[in-house]
């Protein structure tokens, strides 16, 4: 057995059951029906943003229409050894509880109704609006404020004195967002665990409740989002001032990814780094970055483990922005299968040193292309090609392209997908 991560006590605690959710014999057994029927089947998912703001999701947002018009664009009749599917993320911090256990009732519940395979998504990392009682230390007039939220986000440095107010993040336009979470901190990640034992028996009540011939429908549950530090958060030096100001007056310069482990802006890191117990003072390293990272995703995958997911449907979602970064290590651990996000590589992931590493050491049953987005021209034969790059590992449970709102118009890639599942039914 691998070792155990040296978590500080806030960290640390044994394997158990969720209370809340016991779970039956009858549903450990539908889960392991499902892999052994599926086992060699491989996935080519569409994420979805259904709803004015991907990451506030509403029962509604969700139709059997929606689903259809994926499967209808792409023309999957379910026979085939690579099936055609829908993922979504779900933001459980973003939104009151009640709403995002009810929207994901609806998500599975389209999925049932249109025979379409899924990928439930957990992001607890990049939207947490409606948790101020974890992030707000600064504004005494606000909902939540508790100078002590200080320990609950990152720092600059290594004391609270040097906790940010305001980050960064740019997924297509640069934008202002809530501060980079304390991955360590013990009431962050207490209220991850939470939101894991909230939706985690949900998804499996709904799959244990599945007819024998549709069990393949969940294809897997992935926690994490491009885990990282000072990446989709990252802070401007002296970003603090900016809070109060129109965010016109925001630089604009932006991340430089080579640049590791600060990116090319504020350092951050020092709260979790201290919080983990790997060090105080002195210069954070990239090691000590991966480090909590790595074991920010262990925490989430024991969690989901002991909520009763098997390894084979529980996966990861890393990312690297410099060619073999050890951040790419961070996805990888005992209890689930790693994935990573692919854009450079989209093409060939073969030509990801990071992600081969990996994979060459790997012990778990699959990995994913957990967010995938080819660069090249939108051309069927250099789709197709990319997509039998990344799907000609066996190994590869799916591949997840990111986002079908922004390729369902291009019929030449809608044809390259035709032609993969096509090629799908004759191996």
């Amino acid at each position: 057995m691998k070792r155990r991560y040296g978590l500080t006590p806030a960290v640390r605690r044994p394997m158990r059951f969720c209370r809340e959710h016991i779970l039956t014999v009858g549903c450990w057994l539908a889960v392991g029906t499902c892999v052994a029927s599926a086992a060699g089947r491989q996935y080519v998912l569409f994420n979805r943003m259904p709803g004015p703001a991907w990451k506030q999701a509403r029962p509604q947002s969700f139709t059997p229409e929606g689903f259809e018009e994926v499967k209808r664009a792409v023309g999957d009749d379910g026979s085939g050894m690579i099936r055609v599917g829908v993922a979504f993320i779900f933001s459980p911090l973003a939104s009151e509880p009640t709403t995002v256990v009810r929207s994901l009732e609806a998500f599975l519940g389209c999925a049932e109704r249109t025979d379409t395979p899924v990928v439930v998504q957990l992001d607890l990392e990049n939207w947490w609006g409606h948790r101020s009682d974890l992030w707000n230390w600064w504004d005494p007039n606000a909902p939540g404020y508790d100078l002590a939220n200080r320990y609950n986000v990152e720092w600059t440095d290594w004391s609270p004195e040097n906790a940010v107010r305001i980050c960064w993040r740019n997924w297509g336009r640069q934008i202002r967002v809530l501060p980079q979470p304390n991955l360590m901190s013990e009431r962050y990640l207490a209220a991850c665990r939470q939101e894991v034992r909230r939706l985690v028996p949900v998804v499996l009540r709904w799959h244990e409740g599945l007819p024998p011939e549709k069990k393949g429908l969940l294809v897997g549950i992935k926690v994490g989002h491009e885990t990282s530090i000072g990446v989709n958060a990252w802070h401007y030096p002296g970003g603090n001032v900016l809070l109060g100001k129109p965010a016109l007056q925001d630089r604009t310069t932006g991340l430089d990814g080579e640049r590791v482990p600060d990116r090319g802006v504020a350092q951050m890191g020092y709260a979790a780094v201290r919080t983990a117990g790997i060090r105080s003072s002195g210069r954070i390293t990239e090691a000590d970055i991966v480090e909590v990272c790595k074991r920010y995703l262990e925490v989430l995958c024991e969690e989901a483990a002991t909520c009763g997911v098997k390894r084979e449907m529980l996966f990861t979602h890393g990312a690297g922005w410099r060619d073999g970064e050890m951040l790419y290590d961070a996805a990888v651990n005992r209890y689930s299968c790693p994935g990573w996000s692919f854009y450079r590589h989209a093409g060939d992931p073969k030509a990801d040193s990071g992600v081969q590493r990996n994979l060459a050491r790997m012990d778990a049953p699959y990995w994913a292309a957990a967010e995938w987005l080819y660069q090249g021209p939108r051309q069927t034969d250099a789709w197709e090609k990319a997509l039998h790059n990344t799907l000609g590992d066996s190994r590869c449970r799916y591949v997840c392209i990111y986002n079908w709102e922004g390729v369902r118009d291009s019929q030449e890639i809608i044809a390259a997908v035709r032609r993969v599942i096509g090629a799908g039914d004759n191996r």
